[in-house]
């Protein structure tokens, strides 16, 4: 048996993501998320997690999609990169799959757009595409080119 990748997946909207499953502390119902000020507009605020204050950003507002209100499939995926704990908001989680790595692709340069810097490839699994993100650059990337030297709260 060759080699292959285990990732969660979740979708947004229609298209089904997947992220290394080293990289989830834990998957959550959605809970009331605490607004700061003057964060990104695609920051939601922060979440008390067992005594742990956890900034959350929108998935969808960071990808430039439209916001839509919470539903019962609305779920929260707590992430641990590096030293930062981060949550972030998806419409649903759906499983965890084991990829492998022969059916991973690099992300078509037709993608090259705002969000082409997140993708770590493409996976297939039987009829199912499943865009791999790379949540080090979800997290970090708006630090350096979106927000003029504002940054997440550690």
């Amino acid at each position: 048996m060759g080699e292959s990748v285990q990732v969660a997946t979740f979708h947004i909207g229609t298209e089904e993501y997947g992220v290394d499953i080293s990289q989830i502390q834990e998957i959550i119902r959605m809970v009331e998320i605490t607004h700061v000020p003057r964060t990104p507009d695609f920051m939601d605020g922060v979440i008390n997690l067992r005594g742990q204050l956890i900034p959350i950003i929108d998935l969808r507002a960071r990808f430039g999609m439209e916001r839509i209100a919470p539903t019962k499939s609305t779920r929260i995926i707590v992430t641990d990169i590096g030293t930062k704990r981060v949550g972030i908001v998806v419409d649903s989680a759906s499983e965890v799959l084991r990829i492998p790595i022969e059916a991973i692709e690099e992300a078509p340069e037709i993608v090259a757009g705002v969000g082409a810097d997140y993708l770590q490839g493409v996976g297939k699994v039987g009829d199912r595409l499943i865009i791999l993100l790379d949540l080090t650059m979800v997290i970090s990337a708006p630090a350096r080119r979106d927000l003029e030297g504002a940054s997440l709260p550690s």
